[in-house]
C-alpha cells in the first residue's frame, strides 16, 4: 500500500521526469513526501507565476512536458501567466494543483476554486482526480494531451484527500504517443503548389521542433532558393545568416517585409497557428481577403482552415513533413529567385544599427552579444521595447537558442533563463530584460543562486514602461500616466542575493562588465543606464511624442 503522493511520484518515473518545479504548500504534503529520495529534482521556487514560466520553459527546451507543482487558490492562479504562455506558445506542460479535501466541496471552503472552470479557456484540458487509484490512468491521460496534435498545458487538481489516502493501485506504462506520418502524396502536393508560383514565401514556427528540423528547412529550403521567415519569437528555427532568411514576422516587423509578406502569392506555413502578430492585427493579410494559395501543415488538424482559408492542409509534425521534403531535389531556377536574393539584401540593410540616443547605444550591446556569444548560447527575454533591439539586431544561428513567450508575457526572461541555465549548465544563458520586465519576476533570482544557475540578465533600464509610454505618445502625447519607474539599485539587488553585479554607463564598459558577470559564475546582473530619450529602435521619445501631436492635429 501507497500513499497518493507515492503513486504519483512513481508514475511521473514511468515518464521519465527528472525534474520539477514547485512552491511548496500544505495542500499538497502528500506528493512533496513522494518526491523526498525520489531523485527527481525539486526546484523551489519563490513565487508561483515564476515557477510555471520556469516549467514552460523546460517544455520548450526539451520537448517533454515541465511539470509543476502549486498549492490551492492563490497559488493556481499565480501560476496561471505561465499557464498561459504555455497555451498560446504550444508548449507541453503538466501542472498538479494541490485541492481542498473532496468532503468540503462547494462549501466555499479556505482557498477553494474549481479548477475545471477556472483553467478551461487556458489549459489544454482541465480534471480532477476523485479516487486514489485512479492517480496512475490520469497522470497517463494528462501526458499524452499535453504532448499530442497542438501541445499545450494540462491541469491536474489533486484533493488532500486523494493524495493522502492508501491504495495498492499499481504503477502504468507511460502511454505511446501517436504517430502521425507524412502521407505519400503529401510531399508531391507541396512541390506541385510552389511549383505554380510566383512569388511563395516560406513561413517556420510553431510546436515540434528541433535542431533537426531546422537543418531540414534550411536544406529544402536552399535547394527549392525559398525565401523563409520565421514568426514572432521563432528566430532561431532557421539560421539567421542563411541567404534564404529574410526576418521575422514579429511585433514592428521590417517595412520591407510587411511588403513582402502582403504581396506573396503562396505560403507554405510549416507549424505556425499563423493569426494574429505574423499578419500585423490581420491588417496585412485578412481571413475575408487573404487573395493567396496557403498550404498549411500543422500536427492538430483542426489548425489548418481555422483562420485563413487553406488551398492544402497537411496533419503532420514539422520535423516529419521537413524530413521528407528536404529529400527532395528542390527546384533549378524558380522564377522568384532573384526575389528571394532581394528580400535577404533588404533584410540586411535592415540589421543596420539606427543609433540610439545617450551614452549606452542598445544597437552596439546587442550587435556585440550576437558578435562575440557562442553559436550556443541562450537567449532569453519577457516582454517590452527592449525586446525590439534583441529581435532586430541579433542573429540566431542555432535551434534551441531563443526563448521568449509569444505570448508576450513581461517577466518570462529571467525564469526562463534559470530553467535554461538548469538543463544546460555549460552554456552561456543570457536573460535580456527592461527595467520594468525585470521586476516581475526578479525574486527568483534566489531561485537561481539557490540551485546553481548562471544567468547573466542584462537590464535596460530607461525608467518607464516603455511599451506603454510609446502607446501613450501615440494616443495621448505629453499626457504621461501610470508609466514612470522608480527603480532600485539593480547591481547592488543582485550583490544582495548573493550574485554578481555590474552598472554600465557607457556602451564601451559592456564587454568587460560581461566578461567579469561571465567569470564570476554566479548569478550575475548588468545594469545599463539609458538615456531617457531612448524608447525602441529607431523611435527616441521626443519622435514618438510629436508624431502623436501630429497624429491628433490631423
Amino acid at each position: 500500500m501507497r500513499h497518493g503522493g507515492e503513486i504519483l511520484v512513481e508514475q511521473l518515473k514511468a515518464h521519465n521526469v527528472r525534474r520539477v518545479f514547485s512552491v511548496p504548500g500544505e495542500s499538497f504534503l502528500a506528493a512533496l513526501d513522494g518526491l523526498y529520495q525520489s531523485g527527481i529534482d525539486n526546484i523551489v521556487c519563490r513565487q508561483e507565476g515564476g515557477a510555471a514560466m520556469m516549467a514552460e520553459a523546460y517544455g520548450k527546451l526539451t520537448g517533454t512536458p515541465g511539470v509543476l507543482f502549486v498549492t490551492r487558490g492563490p497559488g493556481a492562479t499565480n501560476a496561471s501567466s505561465g499557464i498561459h504562455v504555455a497555451m498560446q506558445d504550444s508548449t507541453p506542460m503538466v501542472i498538479f494543483i494541490g485541492q481542498i479535501d473532496s468532503h468540503h466541496r462547494e462549501r466555499e471552503a479556505f482557498q477553494e476554486v474549481d479548477y475545471k472552470q477556472f483553467f478551461g479557456g487556458v489549459a489544454k484540458w482541465a480534471a480532477e482526480v476523485s479516487h486514489t487509484e485512479r492517480l496512475p490512468e490520469y497522470i497517463n491521460r494528462a501526458f499524452q494531451i499535453a504532448q499530442s496534435g497542438r501541445p499545450g498545458p494540462v491541469v491536474l487538481a489533486l484533493p488532500e484527500d486523494v493524495l493522502s489516502a492508501l491504495s495498492d493501485a499499481p504503477s502504468l506504462p507511460a502511454s505511446s504517443r501517436p504517430r502521425l506520418a507524412v502521407g505519400e502524396g503529401d510531399v508531391s502536393a507541396i512541390m506541385g503548389a510552389l511549383e505554380g508560383a510566383k512569388s511563395p514565401l516560406m513561413v517556420v514556427g510553431g510546436p515540434g521542433w528541433s535542431a533537426m528540423a531546422a537543418r531540414d528547412a534550411e536544406k529544402f529550403a536552399s535547394a527549392c532558393k525559398l525565401p523563409v521567415v520565421a514568426t514572432f519569437r521563432r528566430q532561431d528555427f532557421f539560421d539567421n545568416r542563411s541567404q534564404n532568411y529574410i526576418g521575422d514576422l514579429g511585433v514592428a516587423m521590417n517595412p520591407a517585409l510587411r511588403a513582402r509578406l502582403s504581396g506573396a502569392d503562396t505560403l507554405l506555413i510549416i507549424g505556425s497557428r499563423f493569426g494574429d502578430i505574423p499578419t500585423d492585427g490581420y491588417s496585412i493579410m485578412s481571413p475575408e481577403n487573404a487573395d493567396k494559395t496557403i498550404i498549411h501543415v500543422h500536427p492538430d488538424p483542426d489548425m489548418p482552415g481555422r483562420i485563413f482559408q487553406t488551398d492544402l492542409a497537411i496533419t503532420a509534425r514539422s520535423g516529419d513533413i521537413l524530413a521528407a521534403l528536404a529529400q527532395t531535389n528542390g527546384f533549378e531556377a524558380p522564377v522568384w529567385e532573384g526575389e528571394t536574393r532581394a528580400a535577404r539584401a533588404a533584410y540586411e540593410a535592415w540589421q543596420k544599427p539606427v543609433e540610439t540616443p545617450g551614452d549606452v547605444k542598445m544597437e552596439a550591446v546587442v550587435g556585440w552579444l550576437s558578435a562575440h556569444l557562442d553559436e550556443d548560447a541562450i537567449l532569453t527575454n519577457g516582454a517590452g521595447n527592449f525586446a525590439g533591439w534583441l529581435g532586430r539586431y541579433f542573429a540566431y544561428k542555432q535551434h534551441g537558442t531563443q526563448l521568449a513567450s509569444t505570448s508576450g508575457s513581461m517577466g518570462y526572461g529571467l525564469p526562463a533563463a534559470i530553467s535554461a541555465s538548469l538543463e544546460n549548465p555549460d552554456k552561456t544563458v543570457v536573460c535580456m530584460a527592461g527595467d520594468g520586465d525585470f521586476q516581475m519576476t526578479l525574486n527568483e533570482m534566489s531561485t537561481g543562486v539557490q540551485h546553481g544557475a548562471k544567468v547573466i540578465t542584462i537590464v535596460a533600464n530607461n525608467g518607464r514602461y516603455g511599451t506603454i509610454r510609446a502607446h501613450q505618445e501615440r494616443e495621448y502625447p505629453g499626457r504621461v500616466s501610470g508609466t514612470v519607474l522608480a527603480n532600485p539599485d539593480f547591481a547592488a539587488l543582485a550583490v544582495a542575493y548573493g550574485g554578481h553585479g555590474e552598472t554600465v554607463r557607457k556602451t564601451d564598459q559592456f564587454a568587460e562588465a560581461f566578461a567579469r558577470a561571465k567569470a564570476s559564475g554566479k548569478m550575475a546582473v548588468i545594469e545599463l543606464v539609458l538615456d531617457d530619450e531612448a524608447l525602441a529602435p529607431g523611435i527616441t521619445l521626443s519622435a514618438a511624442r510629436a508624431a502623436g501631436l501630429m497624429r491628433k492635429a490631423t
